[in-house]
């Protein structure tokens, strides 16, 4: 299982994620932005995207392994890689 470390910083429009995953005593970081839009329509309970993007990462890891993913990407991208992913979300957040 992998180690998923998020932080968030607000920045005009949301937020940037910066993400760090470990797993098998190696890490990669990513920076993910998430727009106001976006946390309202993944996770409209949400005040800010740190669980939404740690149950991102997890949806992704499941699916790939962390040196596949794009190290900097907005939340929507995973739609178009995975159509799945706004109902899945959904259900994680």
């Amino acid at each position: 299982m992998s180690a998923i470390v998020v932080e968030s910083s607000p920045v005009d429009g949301g937020w940037v994620a910066c993400v760090t995953v470990t797993d098998h005593g190696a890490s990669r970081e990513f920076e993910v932005g998430v727009t106001t839009a976006e946390l309202a329509h993944f996770a409209p309970a949400a005040v800010d995207p740190t669980q939404l993007v740690r149950r991102s990462f997890e949806f992704l890891l499941a699916r790939e392994p962390k040196e596949s993913i794009l190290s900097s990407f907005g939340l929507s991208t995973i739609v178009r890689y995975y159509p799945e992913y706004e109902h899945e979300i959904r259900r994680r957040v």
